[in-house]
């Protein structure tokens, strides 16, 4: 009988427990033994919950998390929560834990090693940053943290540092908490993966529901009071008075644990695998927000923490470990977030990232609504990004109300099968007076900026 075969997964979130689980439906638990260690008090959860969390639109702890441990270790996955990898030692198959509860630390280990070691918030290093008060947001435990403030601390008003993703769902959770609410980037708009014109859209937005926009101005340090609780935050032309921070400053791929260890991290800080998921290591696999990943439309390295991602990449890890085959293509960058009544979707790239890959590009943008005019409907501004001459979609952005961001699926689905604006002119889009208008607005943007090319291509210019 051959020997059993032991798995160690550092990471207990999406692409971790994805590949443990994927590893485990292969192999029983009389071929694989699988243990899993994470850092934090919960596993297997829904980070981008956080925010829904915090404003109370979630009520339960417990709606975020999809698996607990006892149910992992029904399915024969030895997940051990508190327990931090803090070395890994790749010629000697082993990786050196440590209990966070006091149990010491010990070797342990491992004939396959998953490295899910996700991602770390940017943390800047400013005067006052460690003050009482000031919260990062990337984990479980944040989340709880940031909702003990609100509900035993009473503030009054709270800051956000950063206008990504992450920070305007924020500052869309303290609004709903009925703070007053500020939000400091240092860019001169919100949401900088999208272009100046559309990112303009999102902060009259974020103004409308009462959020006061500092943009253009970097953070110089934080005051804090005489028991260390932070007061305020200082901008290079302001001091805003602040009972509670949140830092919103987008996150890099954790891959210190795997670089000490000697395995390759590539140019955006993320480890290096191919498209089976595994390091140049023997036998180390690694998946989610601490790899980076091929953009399919730039073809650059790129590190996008998202979910989705991390799942996907965590069960092609898991299903080649458990002894089939799987790979892992790349992304495109697809990304939707909701601030209020606005939705906000972006998928390839924008103008920038165009010019900086080396395209020529022309772009198109069109204003409609998500229903048929004669509906009470909700406005959107969509905007797609083609390729000179050839007229192959690059990117496509939408900002709009009610039912406008999942538009965004259908434009990313274009754009991974290499379609053309004039293609995507003749799509069968669904028709119905409550969903749409007649002419789909990724129809009209798609004419737009089809005419766009030919005119392009007649001028000769």
């Amino acid at each position: 009988m051959a020997a059993r075969e032991r798995l160690l997964v550092i990471g207990g979130d999406a692409a971790g427990m994805s590949a443990a689980s994927q590893a485990r439906r292969l192999r029983g638990p009389d071929e694989l033994e699988i243990v899993a260690v994470e850092r934090g008090h919960h596993a297997s959860y829904s980070a981008c919950g956080i925010p829904y969390f915090v404003g109370g639109v979630v009520d339960e702890l417990d709606a975020l998390v999809a698996r607990t441990p006892a149910e992992f270790r029904e399915r024969g996955i030895d997940l051990r929560l508190r327990t931090e990898a803090v070395e890994i030692d790749p010629g000697g198959g082993r990786v050196r834990i440590r209990s966070l509860d006091g149990g010491g630390e010990r070797w342990e280990p491992y004939d396959q090693l998953v490295i899910a070691t996700g991602a770390v918030p940017a943390r800047p290093e400013l005067p006052g940053v460690d003050a009482k008060g000031v919260h990062g947001v990337q984990i479980l435990d944040d989340g709880v943290a940031i909702r003990r403030a609100l509900e035993e601390g009473s503030p009054r008003s709270a800051v956000v540092v950063g206008g990504g993703y992450i920070g305007l769902e924020m500052a869309e959770a303290m609004v709903m908490r009925g703070l007053e609410v500020s939000l400091v980037d240092f860019a001169d708009q919100p949401m900088r993966t999208l272009d100046p014109d559309m990112g303009a859209i999102v902060a009259d937005a974020m103004r409308g529901i009462g959020v006061r926009l500092y943009l253009g101005e970097p953070v110089e340090g934080f005051d804090a009071s005489p028991d260390g609780h932070v007061t305020a935050v200082r901008t290079r032309d302001h001091t805003l008075p602040a009972d509670l921070v949140v830092l919103g400053l987008g996150v890099r791929p954790a891959s210190g644990l795997a670089e000490d260890a000697g395995i390759e991290t590539g140019p955006t800080g993320g480890i290096v695998t191919d498209r089976r998921m595994r390091t140049r290591a023997d036998r180390v696999w690694a998946a989610g927000d601490c790899v980076e990943t091929r953009h399919l439309v730039s073809g650059a390295p790129v590190a996008i923490a998202l979910g989705t991602h991390a799942n996907k990449q965590g069960r092609v890890a898991g299903i080649n470990i458990g002894g089939g085959y799987a790979t892992f293509p790349g992304v495109v960058g697809t990304a939707v977030s909701k601030i209020c009544r606005v939705e906000v979707a972006r998928t390839g790239l924008n103008e920038a990232e165009a010019a900086a890959a080396g395209f020529e590009t022309l772009s198109a943008a069109v204003e409609s609504t998500t229903r048929a005019g004669y509906i009470p409907g909700a406005a959107m501004t969509t905007k797609l990004i083609a390729e000179r001459r050839s007229g192959r979609l690059l990117g496509a952005q939408i900002v709009g109300e009610e039912n406008a961001a999942k538009r965004v699926d259908g434009l990313a689905i274009a754009l991974w099968n290499g379609m053309t604006v004039e293609e995507m002119t003749g799509l069968d889009l669904g028709y119905a007076p409550p969903f749409a208008p007649v002419w789909d607005p990724v129809l009209v943007a798609a004419r737009k900026a089809a005419d766009a090319v030919e005119q392009d291509m007649r001028s000769g210019s």
